[in-house]
């Protein structure tokens, strides 16, 4: 008999609303969500994760009068609902948390079809969602002065929380790759930004841009990257730090957070 795989339970999802929507740019979205269930939430190191529970078309609810949105249960190695669904999951950046007024932002990336995108598109104050986190974030060095920052349009919620973490006193180059003009938006300020905006080539697949622009710094043996984007390109990325330029691995985080053809999230590159 084969043995079922176990995994660590995640943290448990929090019934929220949404409390306001805000367009940074056509293609993203800043959602605050808000509700009871925030209380004791930890927003965790800069770049943390949380995952959003993406309530179904027919909006499942758990039939109580506020009708709040239908939890999933952790089976040992996944969430599904009772009928043995799966729920539509996706992990996002939190980039502000009131504990006084108990509220969450998350940023979005209006990409088209797709369960997170469509329902942000039409996501308006007081509808039920749930969230959960937060997952592992990157510590800051406080005495590091050279930093490449380097991520696609999902990257950029990220990029913004760890460009207000890091030293003043850092140099910091700041590679985005976007698919369209559109896409860029006001980053945080910092005395030490540099920042190179790439239009994606629709011939090269997404990522193929940042992956050249990364490939092009000079990066010095003192150097912290953090990049995160397309699976497939950020490995390229991570090849490149590691084995092209013998970069310690302390020296370099780099995340896939989604992949092309995969309606789910990319696995940690």
């Amino acid at each position: 008999m084969t043995a079922v795989r176990t995994r660590r339970e995640p943290p448990l999802f929090r019934r929220v609303r949404v409390a306001g929507v805000d367009a940074r740019s056509p293609r993203l979205l800043r959602v605050t969500l808000a509700g009871p269930e925030l209380e004791g939430f930890d927003l965790g190191l800069p770049a943390a994760s949380v995952r959003l529970l993406v309530p179904p078309t027919d909006q499942l609810t758990d039939g109580s009068p506020t009708g709040a949105v239908l939890l999933p249960v952790w089976n040992g190695n996944e969430f599904l609902y009772a009928d043995g669904s799966r729920p539509a999951i996706r992990t996002l950046t939190p980039v502000r948390f009131d504990g006084d007024a108990l509220e969450l932002d998350v940023e979005i990336v209006l990409h088209g079809a797709g369960p997170l995108s469509t329902w942000a598109a039409a996501a308006e104050p007081g509808a039920h969602v749930a969230v959960a986190g937060t997952g592992r974030g990157y510590t800051v060095d406080p005495d590091v002065l050279d930093v490449v920052l380097a991520g696609d349009e999902s990257a950029l919620p990220a990029i913004g929380v760890l460009l207000a973490a890091l030293p003043a006193a850092a140099s910091v180059r700041v590679l985005v790759e976007v698919a369209d003009p559109a896409a860029r938006i006001d980053l945080p300020p910092h005395p030490g930004r540099t920042e190179r905006w790439i239009v994606a080539d629709p011939a090269v697949p997404p990522g193929g841009a940042l992956v050249a622009a990364v490939e092009a710094e000079e990066l010095g043996p003192d150097v912290r990257v953090w990049a995160a984007g397309e699976a497939a390109a950020v490995w390229r990325i991570r090849k490149h730090l590691f084995d092209g330029l013998g970069l310690p691995r302390s020296h370099a985080v780099v995340r896939g957070y989604w992949k092309v053809g995969r309606g789910g999230d990319a696995d940690d590159a």
